[in-house]
Order: structure tokens, then sequence, then C-alpha cells
């Protein structure tokens, strides 16, 4: 059965980098487009953070500001992002998805969701 996983997540300072990891299981991740967005305890799920599509052009929400890093390594058909400069208001679980589909800006669009990482930054 297809899936992603998702990891990497954990508590780190603010100031400091992690990076999460979404590998697939069951289908080959490199012909797909894939996203990682973000839910904050109590609040609304964020639009797409970052992107990188099945061609490997990226797309990063204007909020980075150049902070996160999206990126694949097809031979370990797994996405990675690389997560810098860490902000307490980074704070949330962080999930992967994963589509063939066109519509790739909001979470409807995707397939496949991993089952989220949780990142916790402490000031």
């Amino acid at each position: 059965q297809p899936q992603l996983v998702d990891s990497g997540g954990g508590v780190v300072q603010s100031g400091g980098s992690l990076r999460l990891s979404c590998t697939a299981r069951g289908f080959t991740l490199r012909w797909y487009a894939v996203g990682w967005f973000r839910q904050a305890l109590g609040k609304e799920p964020e639009a797409s953070l970052a992107i990188i599509r099945a061609d490997n052009s990226t797309h990063y929400a204007d909020s980075l500001k150049g902070r996160f890093i999206i990126s694949r390594d097809n031979a370990k058909n797994t996405v990675y992002l690389q997560m810098n400069s860490l902000k307490p208001e980074d704070t949330a679980v962080y999930y992967c998805a994963a589509t063939r589909g066109s519509s790739i800006m909001t979470q409807s669009g995707y397939e496949y969701w991993g089952q989220g990482t949780q990142v916790t930054v402490s000031s």
C-alpha cells in the first residue's frame, strides 16, 4: 500500500536547524510533486511552505524568506526540507504530501500524506 513517512522533527533552540525527511513506500516519488505543510496547535493549517515539482523546480512561501530549502534524492525515494534559523513561531506539526496532479498549492490537491512530525523551537 502506498504511503509517505515523514520524520526528522524534534526540539531545537531558536536559531537552530533541522532537516525533515519524507520517504515514499510503495511508489516512486520522483514522478510526484511534493509539498510540505504545517499546522500549529490551535491554528488552521498553513498553505504550502515549500513545493518541489517532478521537474525539480521549487516554490516557497514568501514568509519563509529563504530560511527553508526543499530538495529530493531520487535514489533514496525521499524529499527533504532543510529548515534554518528556526524561530519559536515555526513550532508546529509538519506534514509532507505528494501528488501527480496540477493543483499543488492547496492541500486538497494532494493524494498521499505523511503522518506528521513535530517540530518545537524553544526561545
